[in-house]
């Protein structure tokens, strides 16, 4: 009897959906392994512990409301509504509009950060209020995290309420809507590359406000020009995000409705996972100062994980010594590292966790990038707005990543790949890795290293200008998205 062996059709993919996979877990694997310890670093050895602080409240603010986030989904959709929809969209609309007014009360009054200098509250250890020293708080990241949370919980309870009048649990795939959103949230987000790049704040401020364009001349109000332009700026971009939230919120939803009880349990490990990670950095946050001073009275460990620049002032001249930020990344970098090789591990037999957790520590890693840059000094003006930038960036990755997941390894074409495929995957990767260079080397953070390709707005309206980064990110983004055509028309397989 002959013997045919079966094809194994189950593990096919096309080498677009491939090449979207390997983007996406790139640029996971840079944050969690690169980005996100060197940054930790970079503020442990700081002079000061301000940046530390702030960065801790930042992270713990997105863990927190993203396990918050994700308790809600589980309420509402597994395996039907435990609260009613009707509460999450009340509590919604009562945080988004809080958070709303906070951020502009902060941004608008100049109270963004607290306590203040000149604060005192049963000062302890040299702090302001309590341990705590000036500007340990940042309102707008706590404005902007309640804002998250707040339109997330309307989302889904409208997505819930709509449910229970529907039966209807098929997965239609990117929908007109999505792709309505997606396409304007990228769209809004290249016209303000460029417009960015011509038109500086300050350039754009002195022709709105010709008397006053900043706060720093005399007689001026908060209400100058250049408040005005940051806020439209800010906007702006602010409604490019949710464009895109919107549409990953949509499509994820559509993406598990099908299979919930496969996807749920992973959807609930990495919120679960969440919950632990913020309230350890608010300890964290909460506890930094009576730790440094109780460290740094140590005999050996002290003197060598901790550097302070005055006897008189510890623990709030202190700092951590290089060898000391050195530890911290090395542990932040192992874990993402171990992170990473258990998705490599779980892919073939959990996948559904991979999928779902990689897209929402995607848009996770974006929102840290947002709030732990919210603020600005003399030396970073345009910090803000390049975070804004990034985390559009990062979101948008996020909703392609999650477009692609539906039926991924269903068989999608017959060619193989060939000489010219394989040179539109390998050129593809490098246009794709050169047009991310660029973009991010626009941040103008306060990293003392220099950015790789310089970039400075103006060119029309502003003192100086330098468009290299922005140069590189169109041409070649463009270059990258006509051989990504190509390579999604020809349906080469893996």
């Amino acid at each position: 009897m002959q013997q045919t062996q079966q094809r194994e059709t189950g593990e096919r993919i096309s080498w677009a959906r491939a090449l979207i996979f390997a983007v996406g877990f790139f640029f996971i694997a840079a944050l969690l392994v690169g980005q996100l310890p060197s940054y930790v670093n970079l503020e442990m050895i700081s002079s000061s512990l301000v940046g530390l602080e702030q960065t801790l409240l930042a992270i713990a603010f997105v863990c927190l409301g993203g396990f918050l986030v994700v308790q809600a989904i589980i309420m509402l959709f597994d395996p039907k509504p435990v609260v009613p929809p009707v509460i999450f969209k009340a509590l919604g609309v009562i945080l988004a509009a809080g958070g709303a007014v906070l951020i502009f009360w902060a941004a608008a009054t100049g109270n963004q950060t607290v306590p203040h200098a000149n604060a005192g509250w049963n000062p302890l250890l040299g702090g302001s209020v309590l341990w705590f020293p000036a500007n340990a708080v940042d309102l707008v990241a706590l404005g902007a995290i309640l804002l998250f949370v707040g339109v997330a919980w309307l989302f889904y309870g409208v997505l819930a309420t709509r449910e229970q009048n529907d039966p209807d649990r098929r997965d239609p795939g990117t929908t007109r809507g999505m792709r309505t959103l997606i396409t304007i949230g990228t769209v809004m987000l290249v016209v303000f590359m460029l417009f960015f790049a011509f038109v500086s704040p300050e350039g754009l401020a002195k022709v709105v406000n010709p008397a006053c364009p900043t706060a720093a001349l005399h007689g001026c109000s908060w209400s100058t020009g250049l408040f005005w332009v940051n806020t439209a700026y800010n906007l702006f971009l602010t409604i490019a995000i949710f464009c895109t939230l919107g549409a990953f919120a949509l499509r994820l939803h559509y993406l598990m409705r099908p299979v919930r009880k496969n996807t749920m349990k992973g959807l609930y490990a990495v919120g679960v996972n969440l919950a632990p990670i913020g309230a350890l950095c608010l300890v964290a946050w909460f506890a930094l100062y009576p730790f440094m001073y109780w460290f740094h009275g140590l005999p050996a460990l002290g003197a060598f994980f901790t550097v302070c620049a005055r006897k008189s002032a510890i623990p709030q001249s202190c700092g951590f010594s290089q060898e000391g930020g050195n530890l911290m990344g090395a542990i932040l970098t192992t874990n993402g590292f171990v992170i990473l090789i258990a998705a490599v591990w779980a892919w073939r037999t959990k996948r559904n966790l991979v999928v779902i957790g990689g897209v929402v520590i995607a848009v996770l890693l974006a929102l840290v990038t947002l709030l732990t840059h919210t603020g600005f000094t003399a030396s970073t003006p345009y910090q803000p707005i390049i975070a804004l930038m990034l985390c559009a960036g990062g979101l948008i990755l996020a909703t392609i990543w999650t477009s692609v997941s539906r039926r991924e390894f269903a068989v999608v074409g017959e060619r193989p790949l060939g000489c010219l495929g394989m040179w539109l995957v390998v050129g593809t990767c490098l246009f794709i890795y050169i047009a991310s260079f660029g973009f991010f080397s626009l941040p103008g953070f306060s990293d003392p290293t220099e950015p790789n390709l310089p970039f400075s707005p103006g060119a029309l309206l502003g003192t100086k200008s330098q468009l290299d980064a922005i140069v590189v990110v169109i041409i070649i983004g463009i270059l990258a998205a006509i051989q990504f055509y190509f390579l999604v028309r020809n349906r080469y397989r893996v």
